[in-house]
């Protein structure tokens, strides 16, 4: 027990011995206060320590997080069994032993009356502590979540920027390139070469800050860089569009053409005999970069810088992947096309996103009900010590008690009945259905 327990337990048996000394004791002497903070201590520790090592063990057993049913379910029951046997063994021990009451008076009326309001007293500090561990369980989770998800979101963040930073030097080393062996192959062309390729490279610094650009802006782009490709390679490479016009306003990654396009002609040889037929098609949500395959003798083996970045940077947006098909006669690359413009961060499948809400509306229900349930513990008590203490004869209490039970009953179901099984079901139903008419 820790020094802040010590001070609890201490806190809660004054304020039990005042409750009691002041409402129940028909002698204020300052003996029988010492005697009734006394009692209220022994009631303390026993309920005090009997109900920590209950939540102990349900804590071992089941997280109020992960677990949150049936921590619940056990924890009341446990909580209920453990208190009625402890108030009884507590009132066995004053009313008994201490004060020498006749033992076949135990189960009397007025003792049944004195059990059952101290078991409502016991459960009612119960209630409260297990709420109390429920929110700090909560509060706990909240927190190493929020720690997890921002180093998640650092980490995504460092590696996007990594990966977009490989652009500019990726595209200007072979752009130059291509540039070196125009000046020895066409000297004019060349010239025009570099000056069409500073309009590209402008295009390359605007674009490549931007998570998405839609796929109308990358294909003039794409048809651009064609042209300038068509302009070093003339008839030993052709260039085909079709893509759809429903898919134009749709998003893909910036460059990623740009760089399929560059892969092509690295990977392939051409020449005017046999030309290098490129193919960029749009075909069931995907953009397809299609070549025939005249796969070149490579010297040393590929970085694979620009394929790879494309891989990557996809997988940071979406869960949707980059597939690549290759044959003996074509190689193939289809990049996702993505109905929605959203920042890296907040790409989640509309799966995580909606389990996100449901988690959220679901502390939010339990928190109602474990302030519906202690409200209960906390004025049911008081209305049955204002009724019998002012009009005994009457026992209107019934009322208010069963009245609020059954609403508190009815609450319960609704947060931990058949009813939440069956909307979790349909939900799930609704998101697998959705995903299967992406698929």
């Amino acid at each position: 027990m820790n020094r802040k327990d010590f001070y609890n337990i201490l806190t809660i048996s004054l304020g039990a011995g005042l409750f009691f000394y002041t409402f129940f004791d028909s002698e204020k002497t300052v003996q029988n206060f010492f005697f009734t903070l006394g009692i209220s201590l022994f009631y303390t520790v026993v309920l005090s320590t009997g109900n920590h090592q209950i939540n102990t063990f349900l804590n071992r057993k089941f997280s109020w997080v992960e677990n949150t049913r049936q921590r619940t379910i056990f924890g009341i029951i446990a909580t209920v069994l453990g208190n009625v046997i402890m108030v009884l063994f507590c009132n066995y021990i004053v009313f008994i032993v201490i004060k020498n009451e006749d033992s076949s008076k135990f189960f009397s009326d007025t003792m049944n009356f004195v059990n059952w309001f101290m078991i409502n007293f016991a459960l009612m500090i119960s209630a409260v502590l297990h709420a109390k561990g429920f929110i700090a369980e909560l509060k706990k989770s909240t927190r190493k979540e929020v720690v997890e998800q921002k180093l998640i979101a650092k980490s995504a963040n460092a590696q996007f920027e990594s990966l977009k930073n490989q652009l500019d030097p990726h595209f200007l080393f072979n752009s130059l390139n291509v540039l070196s062996s125009l000046i020895d192959e066409n000297p004019d062309q060349a010239q025009h070469f570099t000056a069409s390729m500073s309009k590209i490279y402008r295009y390359v610094l605007e674009q490549k800050d931007k998570e998405l650009v839609t796929v109308e802006e990358e294909l003039n782009f794409a048809r651009t860089y064609c042209d300038l490709l068509k302009t070093r390679f003339e008839d030993s490479v052709n260039f085909e569009f079709k893509v759809n016009e429903n898919d134009m306003k749709s998003f893909v990654v910036p460059l990623s053409l740009q760089l399929l396009l560059e892969n092509c002609i690295k990977h392939n040889y051409a020449t005017a005999q046999k030309p290098l037929n490129i193919k960029i098609y749009s075909e069931q949500g995907f953009l397809l970069i299609e070549n025939n395959l005249q796969a070149r003798e490579q010297m040393k083996e590929s970085a694979g810088i620009g394929l790879a970045n494309i891989v990557q940077r996809y997988s940071l947006l979406t869960k949707q992947n980059v597939f690549i098909e290759k044959s003996e006669d074509f190689f193939r690359v289809k990049i996702p096309i993505l109905t929605q413009k959203i920042t890296a961060m907040t790409t989640q499948p509309t799966q995580e996103s909606m389990a996100y809400e449901r988690a959220s509306k679901r502390v939010k229900e339990l928190k109602g009900f474990y302030g519906n349930l202690i409200s209960y513990c906390l004025v049911i008590p008081f209305l049955i010590f204002v009724n019998l203490y002012t009009v005994p004869q009457y026992h209107w209490f019934w009322w208010p008690m069963l009245g609020w039970g059954i609403g508190l009953a009815s609450h319960a179901l609704q947060v931990f009945g058949i009813g939440r099984s069956w909307e979790e079901k349909q939900i799930q139903k609704i998101l697998e259905k959705e995903k299967h008419l992406k698929n």
